[in-house]
């Protein structure tokens, strides 16, 4: 029977979903790593009979399956030419608590911070802590033994697992877990697969021979971080096999193992006590590298919690990332390197204080660092954040020269890594290398990338040569050439040397005893594919020429735009990390509506099509379709990846070929229709929300078209500014864009701005102006939208500058003068010199109250509890804080802003039919259930006028304009 035949029936009896298209294939074909391997399918699983039903049909059909969870390995682990098999989905559940023995049983999928949001409310916490933790699963971490920044004091995952289920080659059920050596002997007992894995490992690791070559080659027992093969040396420590241990556990074997001995269903897991509150971050300055590496020998004789290390190449990368650069507070003058030491107590704070006293006092006595600043509270929060950010920063850089992870996870022994890092930068030089260093100095593992083009043949050798030199260099030291990140493909082949060829031999002798077809996560860890092939990028291929009409040139054009995505998966946070990004995943925890699925997908069709418009594909249109352009990605992702901006220039090349539908030409145009509406709005109004004509034009029936203004806010604007031509106006000349939202339909918001400006001493003037272009833009009318900006930077530019600023009432329209035009206006030095002194009308007001123009004695002291929903422009592009800082004005009003995401209307996406239930479901996450669970009396705030009708539809709770409220205080 044909491959395709038995899928076909398999898919009968199959719960979950398997994916053939091509689409899937691409967006899977990849993970964070420099590799790309389509696989031939990839299945959802939703049960373990879903699992069991695919190793079966793997085996039949001798193919490989890759467990995958979060996909955000960094040596290639998680792709794969056969079946990708991704539990992220369906196998997130916690199965079991018990407070008692401090212990955890969940589902692979089950991500790392939201275990311990559920463990917090006990006092408890898993300690490993990747930089990936607020997305990155426990399955993928058993299966790399993860460690991250608190292994110093809390181990690595290896240390965690208890007991592990799993499903085997053959499609039986097996539990890994501690057992005695008797019990061990009587599992070695039968004719199935669990016994005949078990007569194995007892077959080679009781040879006597065999212990002694494990002992000589493995890596340093000190060195707690290493992922070097399958942890057979650990094994050795039983009675069974020369050590002293009463009891075994295979478990500990399939912790590190890739998938490539059993697939995972269910792991236990061991956890620890909260770490103390009372704790203090003391920042090493260094003015070299080696100088930080020498300090971290003095500083670790200390009881730290993490000793962290960040280069200036990092910290560089800080200065030009939205999010990241206001968590550089920290930093003083140029290091060349940071350490973040941080010392804790249980006891006091007091306590703490005195620990990091003496920790500075030793490197001062050494003369270790030119500035060592202790950091605090929620500041070591924002430190922390910063260096989780490491990896996505090094995305940022622009160009084709990347930091390539080919050496990225060696460890040594801490008293060898002053002299490892010697060599290891001596060696760089002779390559004519500078590397980049960051990560975990405490525990003898920095992350060392060269920066390298893997686009060209001389990079790639460059890639394997340097490669080579390490494993030699990591060799001499007795040291694991993976500490944390696996051996996956980039260190699989260097496995005979790093071990030595009999080890070898006997890890691939155990690899076929629990795998005889070869059927678990081939070419990793043994007979591994080439460390050089399968790459993301083609070698010496001709880059393609992709004219735009958007300007990517600060990317170096829209395709390295995209390829700006290194997979590090940030775009798959849940809303309880907070942030924005990525609503529509949160919404349908697909991965193919992440940031990540759309910046693959491009990068894959922009390459790889042969079509005269690259563009012109039904998969990219599929995977950008729910993108709601929030712009969350274009600041929380530490490469900058805007997706937003990829999306517009998308759908306009797009529409070009396939051309531009109606309803698409009707929201596009909305601006314009209005213009005829608002001469009859009662009629325009009443036909509007009639049945017929919202099924015509694709609208959603649960959704009311918002209502056009009695007259347009200019109208009103003609007849009532001329009362103010005699008046004095003690602050000066302001500029009110008359954005199309408020022109037409928000109305009463922009005569409460007017209003309010007037009264505080400031002139008001519209300019005869176009709309934003905000419409044009999201629909991918970009021709359209270049016309408006030319023009809009045209007018504003003769009038605009710091003393006579432009200010916007909604967010998403004014913030295009400093987003959108910056891409798309001819003349790009007058577009960044106007966008310079554009500004949203919060922050106009915070800088007014800054200079002490507008102050508490304009407002009354009643008292309001406010709580602010921000825009996801204004968060993107602005701050939040701004609306803060404006509605704290006056003395009694208490004010908080909401962690509530994405509302998810987002423009015309959720009045559209087939977006409604998504639209809904991205208010659901996190925004809805907030407003509802608030007290009555509040008084709800979004500057975004989407939201507030995306607020109503879903709570039935009304939202003000910061505008029309700070109006109800004015005196």
């Amino acid at each position: 029977m044909s491959i395709s035949l038995q899928l076909e029936q398999l898919s009968q009896s199959f719960e979950g979903a398997l994916l053939q298209d091509e689409l899937h294939k691409t967006l899977y074909a990849t993970d964070a790593s420099a590799y790309r391997i389509k696989p031939l399918l990839v299945a959802i699983p939703k049960t373990e009979n879903d699992i069991i039903k695919i190793i079966q049909f793997a085996a039949q059909n001798k193919i490989s399956i890759t467990p995958r969870t979060a996909g955000t390995s960094l040596a290639g682990q998680t792709v794969g030419n056969g079946i990708i098999v991704d539990v992220s989905k369906h196998f997130t559940k916690i199965i079991s608590f018990d407070a008692t023995n401090k212990s955890v049983t969940v589902q692979p999928g089950v991500i790392r911070d939201e275990l311990n949001l559920f463990l917090k409310e006990y006092g408890l916490f898993f300690g490993p802590n990747t930089s990936t933790s607020n997305r990155c699963m426990i399955g993928g971490m058993v299966g790399n033994n993860s460690s991250g920044t608190t292994s110093i004091r809390y181990g690595v995952t290896r240390d965690k697992v208890q007991e592990i289920h799993a499903i085997l080659s053959d499609g039986s059920k097996v539990v890994f877990n501690e057992i005695t050596s008797d019990a061990f002997i009587e599992k070695t007992k039968g004719n199935t697969l669990e016994s005949a894995i078990y007569s194995s490992l007892y077959e080679e690791l009781s040879n006597v021979e065999n212990q002694k070559e494990i002992i000589d080659e493995f890596p340093k027992p000190e060195i707690h971080r290493r992922n070097t093969g399958y942890a057979v040396d650990l094994l050795l420590q039983s009675e069974l096999f020369g050590g002293n241990q009463k009891t075994i556990n295979v478990a500990k074997l399939i912790c590190g193992s890739e998938g490539t001995l059993a697939f995972i269903t269910e792991i236990t897991l061991k956890v620890d006590v909260l770490p103390p509150t009372n704790n203090v971050m003391v920042v090493a300055h260094f003015h070299s590298i080696q100088e930080s590496l020498e300090a971290v020998v003095t500083a670790m004789k200390h009881h730290l919690y993490t000793c962290e290390m960040m280069d200036d190449t990092i910290l560089d990368c800080t200065k030009s990332n939205r999010e990241q650069a206001k968590n550089r507070f920290f930093i003083q003058g140029e290091p060349k390197a940071v350490i973040m030491l941080e010392v804790a107590s249980y006891e006091s704070m007091e306590d703490a204080e005195n620990q990091a006293d003496l920790l500075i006092a030793d490197l001062e006595k050494n003369n270790f660092g030119y500035a060592l600043p202790k950091i605090y509270g929620t500041d070591i929060d924002k430190i922390n954040d910063l260096r989780k950010a490491g990896l996505g920063l090094l995305g940022s850089i622009v160009g084709d020269d990347k930091a390539a992870d080919s050496i990225e996870d060696t460890a040594v022994e801490l008293s060898d890594l002053p002299q490892y890092i010697a060599d290891f930068s001596s060696m760089m030089e002779r390559h004519g290398q500078s590397a980049i260093y960051y990560a975990h100095a405490g525990a003898g593992e920095l992350h060392l990338r060269p920066v390298l083009n893997l686009k060209t043949k001389e990079g790639i050798h460059q890639f394997r040569n340097i490669a080579t030199e390490v494993a030699i260099l990591v060799k001499k030291y007795r040291g694991s050439l993976s500490g944390e990140h696996g051996d996956g493909i980039v260190r699989g082949e260097f496995l005979p040397f790093m071990i030595g060829q009999k080890n070898y031999e006997l890890l691939k002798r155990i690899k076929f005893a629990f795998d005889p077809h070869c059927i678990m996560n081939e070419g990793k860890i043994v007979n591994a594919f080439k460390m050089d092939e399968n790459l993301r990028f083609e070698a010496g291929r001709l880059e393609p020429e992709i004219k735009t009409i958007q300007d990517f040139s600060d990317s170096m054009g829209v395709l390295r735009a995209a390829e700006k995505c290194n997979g590090s998966g940030d775009c798959r946070k849940l809303p309880s990390a907070g942030g924005t990004m990525c609503p529509s995943y949160r919404a349908t925890r697909n991965e193919k509506d992440t940031t990540r699925a759309r910046a693959n997908a491009l990068r894959e069709f922009l390459t790889q099509s042969q079509q005269d418009n690259k563009f012109d594909h039904k998969e990219l249109y599929e995977v950008f379709d729910l993108c709601v352009s929030c712009k969350a990605c274009a600041s929380e992702c530490p490469s900058n990846v805007d997706v937003a901006a990829l999306k517009s220039e998308f759908l306009y090349q797009y529409q070009e070929t396939n051309g531009y539908s109606w309803r698409n030409k009707v929201f596009a145009y909305n601006a314009k229709l209005n213009g005829l509406g608002s001469l009859f709005p009662r009629l325009t109004n009443y036909m509007v929300n009639l049945p017929f004509v919202k099924k015509s034009m694709g609208i959603a029936p649960k959704r009311e078209v918002p209502l056009l203004a009695k007259q347009t806010f200019r109208k009103w604007y003609e007849k009532n500014s001329e009362n103010e031509i005699t008046r004095v106006f003690e602050n000066g000349k302001v500029f009110l864009f008359c954005d199309e939202f408020t022109n037409y339909y928000d109305v009463s918001v922009g005569i409460d701005a007017y209003q309010v400006l007037t009264k505080l001493g400031y002139q008001v003037i519209l300019l005869d102006h176009e709309e934003s272009g905000r419409a044009f833009i999201s629909k991918g009318f970009l021709e359209q939208a270049k016309a408006i900006a030319n023009y809009n930077v045209s007018v504003f530019s003769e009038y605009i500058s710091e003393d006579s600023p432009l200010i916007g009432i909604e967010p998403s329209a004014i913030l295009t003068f400093r987003d959108e035009y910056l891409r798309l206006a001819d003349d790009k030095l007058k577009a960044k010199e106007l966008a310079e002194n554009v500004y949203t009308i919060e922050e106009f007001f915070k800088n007014e109250i800054t200079k002490g123009k507008i102050t508490k004695a304009h407002f009354s002291n009643k008292k309001q509890t406010i709580k602010i929903h921000g825009h996801c422009h204004q968060k993107a592009l602005s701050t939040t804080q701004a609306t803060f800082a404006m509605l704290n004005l006056p003395e009694n009003s208490t004010v908080t802003i909401f962690n509530s995401g994405c509302c998810g209307m987002a423009g015309s996406f959720g009045y559209e039919k087939e977006h409604y239930e998504v639209s809904m479901q991205m208010g659901e996450d996190t925004l809805f259930p907030k407003i509802r669970t608030a007290d009555p009396e509040i008084v709800l705030v979004a500057a975004g006028t989407s939201c507030r009708h995306q607020i109503f539809d879903g709570t039935g709770k009304k939202a003000e304009h910061p505008i029309t409220i700070l109006k109800s205080f004015l005196i």
